[in-house]
Parts: C-alpha cells; structure tokens; sequence
C-alpha cells in the first residue's frame, strides 16, 4: 500500500484557514477536479490532489502546485494508499469522462470507478470523512423518458463500447450506497451531466471542445447523425456550487445519500449547438455528419427538482453566456501549444 505524507516539510502550510477542513480530491488535475481545487483554495481549504494523469493535465494545477495548502500526489486510486492526519471531505472525480478516452483501455476505466471506489470508501470510514462520488447522467443510457429523473432506472447496454463506464459509475453507486447502509460511512452521490468550461483538454473527445478546435483550426465541426439528439450543457461555476452544496448539506431535508442530479435542463440540439460554436468563434467553417456511434443517447436532459428541494441549487449561467470564457480558453491553449511546437521543432 502507498503512503502519501502530506506532512512532510513544504506540502500543507499549517495556518488557520476558514473550515478546517482537509480536502483530498481524486482527479484533481483533471477538468472538474482542478476547479474544484482552485475553488477550494480560494475558500482557505487545504487539498490533497490524487491524480494518475492519464487523463488529468499537470498544467491543469500548475497555478496551484507552489500554493502552501496544496498537495499534489501521482498516485492510481486502484491501488491502495493510506493519508497520515485528518481528512475531512473526498471528493471522487477520477476517471475518464469521454468516449474516446475511457475506451482506450475499458477495463482501467471500470477498474477506477469500482476499485478505485471501494479504496477511497475504505479510506473515507478510516478517517471518519465525507465522501462524494462523481456519478454521471450516463447511468440513463438512452434514456426512453425525458428529462430525466433519480428514479429513473437508465436503459443501459452491458455489454456496448460505452459500458465500461456506465456500467463502471453504476456500480460505484452500490458500493457508495451500501457502505452508507452497512458502515455509516457519510457519501454523496451527484450525477453529472455534460458539463464544460476553462481547463478542458483540447483532445477530450466531447462535443463542447471538439466544435470550438475544430473551428479556431479550419476543420468542419463533426456531427454524428442528424444532429437531431440532445444535450443539455452546465458551466464549470454552477457545476463547483452544486457539488459543494451537496458536499455541505447536511441529511435534514430529505436522503441525502441517495443520487442527486446536477446538470442545466437547458436542452439545446447537437445541430443548435454547432451553430451558436461558428457564430461565437466568428468562425466560416462547414459541418460534416457521420454515422451516429453505438449506443449514443438520443436525448439528455437533467430533471433538477430534487437537487433544487434539497440543496436550494440551480444553476445560473446561460449556454451562451458560458461559452464566451470557454472559447477564449480554448483559443489561448491552442495559441500556447502552437508556441510549445514552434519550440520543439
């Protein structure tokens, strides 16, 4: 088993800070993980980041790794480790989020969800913390109602290029649920829906970061099928305020512990999204369509009521409000790794 010291000489500063609380997030370099640790700090938080970067980003935390309430540990979360001190809260946002990316290697990716789980679980009871766990609106599959409810029970595909991750996150809801029932162990389980924002990889895969490259870099935007399916997309801030409000609310209104939907039900058609991406990038760039990958869901869109009973949250940005700082993410990433290039050749 791996021991990571956060006590050593130049890891966490001692000072008081505003909960006196000590965060470790799994993921933490990656998209949502580093803006949680970002958020965190800010807030006076101490966060430990546990992060394989297989698929996280090192300049994802780079503003953070010289920070004196910052930890940052390369460390697989399928293999045990052991903190020294107190923790106070873990977050589980590891594993590949993308199609492409958790495909590369299906069996790492279920292996994360489900072993990864049960050891920060194990690690959560040892130190009496809260623990949340990314689940993912992918638990519906293809969903044959809309929006989408907690109770309702997916239509899911065991054995579809996409199981190893739907089948992965729900599994990790067993585990979190049962070692809630069986263990006292304090969780929470949020099911994400697509969400986007600075710090997204250029290379992830998904819709948001495909459409915004593919017009800065003179390619036509790809549409797989008609373009007709749904999405419904939440800006990286209203996303962090959802996680935190079900991280800190306590188990008074309602179970708690059982999923909660975090996502915008603003519903908008992959067709309606390609058009906003050219108009805000100013971008004169056609689209190609492609046959539709097995498995991908017709429509995706969040019923929020029980998040809103629950934790009085919603969200607040609008699509195209939240696009703006994205695009210009994006278009200064691409810029900085142009420059990378230049200096490699």
């Amino acid at each position: 088993m791996s021991r990571l010291n956060v006590y050593e000489p130049g890891f966490l500063s001692q000072r008081p800070y505003r909960s006196g609380r000590t965060v470790i997030i799994a993921g933490g370099a990656g998209f949502i993980g580093s803006n949680m640790g970002a958020r965190l700090i800010s807030e006076g938080d101490r966060v430990i980041c546990v992060d394989n970067l297989e698929t996280g980003r090192q300049e994802n935390i780079a503003g953070l790794l010289e920070h004196p309430n910052f930890a940052f540990f390369l460390h697989d979360i399928i293999d045990p480790f052991s903190i020294e001190g107190p923790v106070d809260r873990i977050y589980n946002l590891a594993c590949p989020g993308s199609p492409p990316k958790y495909q590369r290697d299906p069996l790492h990716t279920f292996k994360t969800s489900v072993i990864g789980g049960i050891n920060l679980l194990e690690l959560a009871e040892e130190k009496g913390a809260r623990i949340l766990q990314s689940s993912t609106s992918e638990v519906y599959g293809d969903p044959d109602v809309s929006p989408q409810s907690e109770t309702y029970r997916g239509l899911v595909n065991t054995v579809g290029p996409r199981s190893c991750y739907d089948e992965g996150k729900r599994g990790a809801e067993t585990l979190f649920h049962e070692m809630h029932e069986r263990e006292g162990v304090d969780t929470r389980i949020a099911r994400i829906f697509n969400t986007y924002g600075p710090k997204m990889d250029p290379e992830d895969g998904r819709v948001i970061s495909n459409f915004i490259v593919q017009a800065f870099t003179g390619q036509n935007l790809t549409i797989y099928g008609d373009g007709h399916q749904t999405r419904s997309f939440c800006f990286i801030d209203d996303m962090l305020d959802g996680l935190i409000a079900l991280m800190e609310t306590e188990n008074s209104f309602g179970k708690i512990d059982d999923p909660v939907n975090l996502g915008n039900p603003g519903e908008f058609t992959i067709a309606e999204l390609a058009d906003i991406v050219l108009e805000l990038t100013g971008t004169d760039v056609g689209i190609s369509y492609h046959d539709l990958p097995q498995d991908d869901p017709r429509r995706r869109c969040p019923d929020i009521s029980r998040a809103g009973r629950l934790l009085g949250w919603a969200p607040k940005i609008p699509l195209r409000e939240g696009l703006g700082p994205t695009i210009e993410y994006f278009r200064e990433e691409l810029k900085r790794k142009q420059r990378l290039n230049r200096q490699v050749s």
